[in-house]
């Protein structure tokens, strides 16, 4: 299992905007075939940082979530979404896999 972690910087000004992308979001990604962990705004600290989290099994499996995201007619409108809104200043994807399992004591 690999996770994305996605670090946007937002225009602080439009961060509703960035809500709705973050909502659209949770619609298409799941649909698509990536297990969504989640989308996060800012609330303390930063008013610029924002992330998208979600986990896929493998690369492979990435590029064929990416062509149905493409495809798919929500994930299509909240890329033309950001393009005219331009509330996302930068985009930063990072791969990480989990190292820390299994978690607690299963005793």
């Amino acid at each position: 299992m690999l996770t994305c972690v996605i670090r946007y910087h937002i225009d602080p000004t439009k961060k509703a905007q960035f809500e709705q992308y973050a909502r659209n979001w949770g619609q298409a990604i799941p649909r698509c075939g990536a297990d969504l962990i989640g989308y996060y705004a800012p609330h303390e600290g930063s008013s610029t940082l924002a992330y998208g989290i979600y986990n896929v099994a493998s690369l492979a499996d990435y590029e064929a979530y990416r062509a149905r995201l493409s495809a798919d007619p929500l994930g299509r409108e909240n890329y033309e979404f950001a393009q005219k809104e331009k509330f996302l200043l930068r985009e930063d994807r990072t791969w990480l896999k989990l190292a820390s399992a299994p978690h607690g004591d299963k005793a």
